[in-house]
């Protein structure tokens, strides 16, 4: 990530990047993607059949009966969502701190994003009365909000909102006749610990409001590779519906914003979930759950704040309580963090404005990929390992982690 200069490049082309799984490609994708390297056709707008129907199988076994028809395939969570947002129209409300390319996106369509504070047990969703009010306020104010942006499995918090905050949250949005957009993308990465496995329950809004909630999922990082883009939204299977993904479909093609054809026949194998591909996603959940949960003691135990990571492949740490230490070393935001954190781990440290969270509060996402190793074979050693933590390359990282945080006590 670099600054902003005074060339005229904005702001955006040097956001921070998505959580990386830090892992070598699952090598039955690669063997799949080789084998439709023959398609030189990228996919008809929305995805072709395979995709969509492998999107439905996947969303089926959730617990979301979904039609083919009503899904629609692009290449990444963005484009999809510029899609959406550009078909519905209005405003949108979003909970803060929030995906850093969330905003962006609503803005670059003209439209206005508000922040919502999210509730102290988790990030996400928006506290409900919170978004009661402020909805009742910018409409008071001329507003016209529409769209709720909420995810279950949240990044940059790292956090599973539990299921009754969710259902406040979507009653407060059904209240205030918002439609509500649900990422989760992240969802299927939730720690679940080995003697509790079954502790967790991840919801999706869909099954609580079933004709008023789009769902995105972003294949690329979750369950593909970042370099090939690939997601799917599933619209509700309503007319208005229909008509909201016949205008996203519109907006993809306009923008051509196609799934190219191999990467496709990749994105459907994955969303079938075969053993290869289910078996990766498990291991990786557990290691990156591990990982985090190790960062995690070592924020704690320097006086540092953060929520116990659940799901992802990072941590949102506050590090407000060391304010002291961070001043002797010249950092008063969570700008100039961002950069002294990052310069000293050797890895994106972005800070909390990059997730409209405030300036002024000491908050970074850490991500747990660049503790897992500098190359694939230490990263594949971490995932096939009984304990990555007594990994010397992975204790290495968890070290230089507690030394750069301890010179900051006071």
């Amino acid at each position: 990530m670099q600054r902003t200069t005074a060339e005229g490049r904005g702001p955006v082309r040097y956001g921070p990047p998505a959580p990386q799984p830090g892992l070598p490609v699952l090598p039955e994708l690669t063997a799949v993607l080789a084998a439709a390297a023959w398609r030189s056709a990228p996919e008809p707008p929305g995805g072709g059949v395979p995709v969509r129907s492998a999107a439905a199988r996947h969303w089926g076994r959730r617990g979301l009966p979904t039609d083919p028809d009503n899904v629609a395939a692009g290449p990444g969570a963005p484009a999809l969502l510029l899609a959406l947002l550009g078909a519905y129209g209005g405003d949108v409300m979003l909970p803060r701190p929030c995906p850093a390319w969330w905003t962006p996106q609503v803005r670059l369509l003209g439209r206005r994003a508000y922040h919502v504070p999210t509730p102290a047990e988790c990030g996400g969703v928006p506290d409900p009365y919170a978004l009661l009010e402020t909805v009742r306020r910018v409409r008071a104010e001329g507003g016209d909000p529409r769209i709720l942006l909420l995810s279950v499995a949240d990044d940059p918090t790292a956090t599973v909102p539990p299921p009754e905050l969710l259902r406040e949250a979507c009653e407060a949005a059904a209240s205030a006749g918002l439609f509500v957009v649900s990422d989760e993308t992240w969802r299927d990465t939730v720690h679940r610990p080995v003697h509790r496995p079954h502790d967790m329950v991840v919801l999706s809004p869909a099954e609580m409001l079933p004709d008023e909630v789009a769902v995105l999922l972003d294949l690329s990082g979750a369950l593909l590779p970042a370099g090939w883009p690939a997601a799917v939204v599933r619209f509700p299977g309503t007319p208005r519906g229909t008509w909201l993904r016949a205008r996203s479909l519109d907006v993809l093609t306009a923008t051509g914003a196609f799934v190219a054809g191999p990467v496709a026949g990749a994105a459907a194998h994955a969303l079938d979930e075969p053993a290869p591909v289910a078996g990766r996603a498990a291991a990786a959940a557990a290691l990156h759950g591990a990982v985090a949960a190790a960062a995690h003691r070592e924020l704690l135990a320097v006086g540092a704040l953060a929520r116990p990571p659940q799901a992802g492949r990072h941590l949102y740490a506050d590090l407000t309580p060391l304010r002291a230490g961070l001043a002797r070393q010249g950092v008063g935001d969570a700008m100039e963090l961002e950069d002294w954190l990052g310069g000293r781990l050797g890895a994106p440290t972005p800070g909390g404005q990059r997730f409209a969270d405030e300036p002024v509060a000491l908050r970074v996402r850490l991500s747990t990929g660049p503790l897992l190793g500098a190359t694939p074979q230490e990263r594949l050693a971490a995932l096939t390992a009984t304990d990555p933590l007594e990994l010397d390359h992975v204790r290495g990282s968890l070290d230089r982690l507690r030394s750069v945080l301890a010179g900051l006590s006071d």
